[in-house]
């Protein structure tokens, strides 16, 4: 690992500790309490889960336009896609878990079937699909059905976005520009910037690593098919005696 990416992770490790602590030490909040604090966590994995699809769907679009064109550009643009689809459906998990929780506690249930949770629901079931079609597609042809999926499965994002805004749902209002109550205490603005800068670092060191080994998996396979390399283990040698 160079020794850029390790100055990486060690920054973004000291501002996930830091956002943590900022997050346990912000003021407790008049209705929930303590409860509260898991917003500090849902709301970043939560609009960070909107942003790494757009990344996925420009990496597919790219690939569809180099794939006939320039091959090694359209693996590139493969590999990018497909790692940013997985941090995608890691963010979007992390969302659904501690939106459940929060709900659990404020709500007195763990799920309700309103707009919001429905259409991030249906998001974090499109890259679970697209992950799925490049896992287990038989036709060959993995990578150019996965790209034309996550084209599509994009399109749900600004719907969920918004669907707080066009629909009345159980889930809050929007927290910044809901309106003229919207926003929160400015003394907890902190917490919330250090975690979001925090797991936006982690996403993206993530996003990187995972590039990374998708590329090094590309070259070993076009080495195998090129007949370079062999898939075979390599018989350990026993020394005479």
């Amino acid at each position: 690992m160079p020794a850029w990416a390790l100055i990486w992770f060690a920054l973004t490790l000291i501002l996930i500790a830091f956002g943590f602590y900022q997050a346990m030490t912000a003021p407790k909040e008049a209705t929930m309490g303590n409860l509260y604090r898991v917003f500090f966590y849902h709301l970043p994995h939560t609009i960070l889960s909107f942003v790494f699809p757009y990344l996925n769907c420009i990496a597919s679009l790219l690939y569809l336009f180099w794939r006939n064109r320039n091959v090694e550009r359209a693996a590139a643009s493969d590999a990018f896609a497909l790692a940013s689809a997985e941090v995608t459906v890691l963010y979007a998990s992390i969302g659904l878990a501690t939106g459940m929780l929060w709900g659990r506690a404020a709500w007195g249930i763990w799920w309700a079937w309103d707009a919001r949770l429905t259409t991030y629901l249906l998001l974090w079931l499109l890259y679970v699909s697209y992950l799925l079609v490049r896992r287990y597609s038989a036709t060959g042809q993995s990578a150019v059905v996965a790209a034309v999926l996550a084209i599509f499965a994009a399109i749900d994002v600004p719907i969920c976005f918004m669907s707080i805004r066009w629909w009345r749902t159980q889930h809050p209002a929007a927290v910044f520009g809901g309106g003229p109550d919207s926003g929160i205490d400015p003394s907890m603005v902190p917490a919330l910037l250090w975690n979001f800068a925090a797991w936006a670092m982690w996403g993206a060191f993530i996003l990187g690593l995972r590039y990374a080994i998708e590329r090094r998996r590309q070259r070993r396979a076009n080495a195998i098919a090129l007949g370079f390399l062999t898939d075979e283990p390599q018989p350990i040698l026993q020394e005479a005696r």
